[in-house]
C-alpha cells in the first residue's frame, strides 16, 4: 500500500513539473508600426516609443491586413527594415 501512495505522489510531482515547465516556454509574435512581424521566444518589456504589439504565438492577421514577417537572430525589434538588438 505504502509502495502505491509513492507512486502515486511521484507521478502527481512529475505532471506538475511538465506542467509548469510548458507554461513557462512561451513564445509571442511581435509587430512594428510598420507591419513588420516576428516571433520571440518568451517574454520581452519593449519600451512605449518603439510603437510594438505583442500578440500571442497562435495570432494571424486578418484577410484585408497586410504584415510582412522578418524572422531574427537574439533580441532586439525590427525598425525601418533594420534589427535593432538590445
Amino acid at each position: 500500500m505504502k509502495t502505491l501512495i509513492k507512486i502515486g505522489m511521484v507521478a502527481a510531482i512529475a505532471a506538475g513539473s511538465v506542467a509548469l515547465g510548458a507554461t513557462a516556454a512561451s513564445a509571442e509574435v511581435v509587430c512594428n508600426a510598420e507591419n513588420q512581424c516576428w516571433h520571440v521566444k518568451g517574454h520581452y518589456d519593449y519600451k512605449p516609443e518603439w510603437n510594438i504589439t505583442v500578440h500571442p504565438d497562435n495570432w494571424k492577421w486578418g484577410h484585408d491586413e497586410h504584415y510582412k514577417w522578418h524572422e531574427h537572430r537574439g533580441r532586439g525589434y525590427w525598425r525601418n527594415g533594420v534589427w535593432i538588438k538590445f
